[in-house]
Parts: structure tokens; sequence; C-alpha cells
């Protein structure tokens, strides 16, 4: 059977493993996200859909039930189906919610305004939820913001997305293969910082890097480290146990975890050190407290600001982005 115009508009794609129900939602949100279905435009009758496409009843009204229960469809009695709010929804997926984090996320949602419905899921480094969660969300948003990590599978699941409709914030070492990616460098950006207060950090003995064995955060920053310090002649060490962790005098620490920020201050506390003249310390990412700390944390941190607001543009655009967003050293009187 020849389909009529509004049947073909939708470009309902029944070829997947996907329910069919399933087909009818994500085709109609798509046409919607992309601009082909307009508020107030009318949806196939039940009865049409089902001859068009060889579909039954019961798949039909299922999958327009639930665009009503969305908001996307409202429905007239004797009228039929319509779309009821010109809404397109984004995946967002964060590995973690820290406070930096938060503050990406708030510059996005206020630079997207009214009209984009952010889904914001976390997937805290595990393979088998981010699997499973982008998976599930395949075909029902009309753009991805993701956070990816090295897990295994994960990058299998990345490219189950649309390339033009996929973008990879924060790390890019783990996703080179996409065309779309706002990202922070995590080596020649850390030996810039370093080089700005390298003054600082001649007046210590030593430098630590604390790695603890926990921590996600790429290696990369690491190598940057030590081919700083062999560079400029400074003595170093990583540190990557975290229960041997015990500060000492006349050590500059750079720190990947806030938790580890947290045992230094703890430390200079009972052993009566005072921060920025006997022991020294570099946070990663900036984050509102880190201003007020011990009379200010210093800190090396990528503008979050900036990655929110490229996440939100590559959405309300459309367009391919490929950014790298500057890092900085924040220098206060913990160094």
């Amino acid at each position: 059977m020849e389909l009529s115009a509004t049947t073909a508009l939708l470009g309902i794609d029944l070829s997947g493993n996907a329910p069919k129900f399933r087909s009818v939602i994500d085709a109609v949100n798509n046409a919607v996200a992309e601009g082909r279905l307009h508020t107030g435009d009318a949806l196939p009758s039940v009865s049409q859909l089902c001859a068009e496409c060889q579909l039954s009843r019961d798949t039909v009204f299922k999958a327009y039930s639930m665009l009503k229960e969305q908001g996307t469809v409202a429905s007239v009695p004797n009228k039929g189906y319509f779309i009821a709010e010109e809404t397109s929804k984004v995946f967002v997926f964060l590995d973690t919610f820290k406070a930096y984090k938060e503050v990406l996320y708030d510059t996005f949602v206020k630079t997207l305004g009214g009209g984009v419905i952010a889904d914001v899921n976390f997937h805290h480094y595990n393979p088998r939820i981010f699997k499973k969660l982008i998976e599930d969300s395949i075909g029902r948003y009309s753009k991805y913001i993701v956070m990816p990590f090295g897990g295994e599978g994960t990058d299998d699941a990345l490219r189950l997305i649309p390339s033009d409709k996929l973008l990879v914030i924060d790390w890019d070492v783990n996703a080179h293969w996409t065309k779309n990616r706002v990202y922070q460098d995590f080596g020649a950006s850390l030996a810039a910082g370093l080089s700005e207060v390298l003054h600082r950090l001649r007046t210590y003995d030593e430098v630590h890097f604390l790695y603890p064995e926990y921590t996600n955060h790429p290696r990369e920053s690491v190598d940057s480290f030590i081919g700083f310090c062999m560079r400029e002649g400074l003595k170093y060490k990583i540190e990557e146990h975290s229960a041997d962790f015990e500060v000492r005098a006349g050590v500059a620490y750079i720190s990947v975890s806030d938790r580890m920020l947290g045992r230094f201050l703890e430390q200079c506390r009972e052993k009566k050190l005072e921060v920025g003249r006997d022991a020294g310390i570099i946070s990663y990412n900036e984050t509102p407290m880190k201003k007020f700390i011990h009379n200010g944390i210093t800190v090396f941190s990528t503008d979050f600001e900036q990655m929110g607001r490229k996440a939100a543009e590559f959405v309300l655009e459309n367009r391919e982005m490929n950014v790298c967003v500057p890092s900085k050293m924040i220098i206060r009187e913990s160094l």
C-alpha cells in the first residue's frame, strides 16, 4: 500500500530489533526533534497507520498512549492524534555527579533555554550500566551528550549512536573516532600550567602527584607531570596508595582527587603544618568552595562553564563541533 504523506514523513523503521511500538515512538520523536512535525500537526489515525505499515491496533495504540504520557502527543475525541509540544529531548550521560559537573550541567541547561528537555543519567564507570542505558536510549533522543570511559564494550555501545547526534565531552582519550568532541587536554596543558607556578614549586624540596588507586583520571596527566619534573630538575614522586599517604613538610602536592585533598588538609591541621608554606597543594577541577577553603586552594582546571555552553550549542545549532576547552592554573594561597 502506498504511504500517505504524513506516514511517509514519519519514516518509521521496522527493520531493527526494537519492538514495533518503540519504532513508532522513536519515529514521532525524531520527526519532532528534526522539525518535520510541529505543534498542531495531525498524526495518522490508528487505523491508517495499521493499514499502511502493517501494524496491529494494539501496537499503534500502545505507541500513541506512551507518546501522550510523554506529553509529545495529545488526542481529541473524533478528531484523532496531533503533536502537542514541539520539544526535543537530549540524552546527557555523565560519569559521576560532582561539584564541577554541576557547573557544567547548569550552564548547559541554562544555555539550552526552553523547548529542549535534558534527560541526565550517570554511569559511575560501570560498563554494564553504560551499555544498558545507551542501548535503551537509541532512537529516543535528538542528541546524545556523553562522557565516555575505557570500560569493556563501552566503545561498541557508543557506536550505536548515529555519529551526527553524538557529542563526546570532557574526555576524548577513549573516543578518538568521534567527529563531535568538546574536551579538555590532560597532557600538554598541565605542563603549561605548572610552568606558571614553577617559581613556587622550587620553594619546596619535592613535588608529589597524588594518583590514588580508585581514581579514573587519565594517566596522561601523570606522564605529563613526570616529563615536566625531569625537564625542570624537580625531585618528584607518584603516590598511588591512598592508605599510605602522609603529609610531609617541604613537599608540594598535586591531587586529582578531592578525597585526597581533604586528607591533606586534615593531616596539615593535625600536624600543625601551614598550608602554602610548610606544605603546598594544587587541586584538580575548580569548584565554588575551593576559593574559600584555607584562604583559597590553588586549582588547575578546565572551563566547565564553556564546556557546558559548547555542548548546548551542539544541540541548538545542529552543527559539527571539535573544540578543546582550555585549562588554566588559578593561583591561590595553598601553594
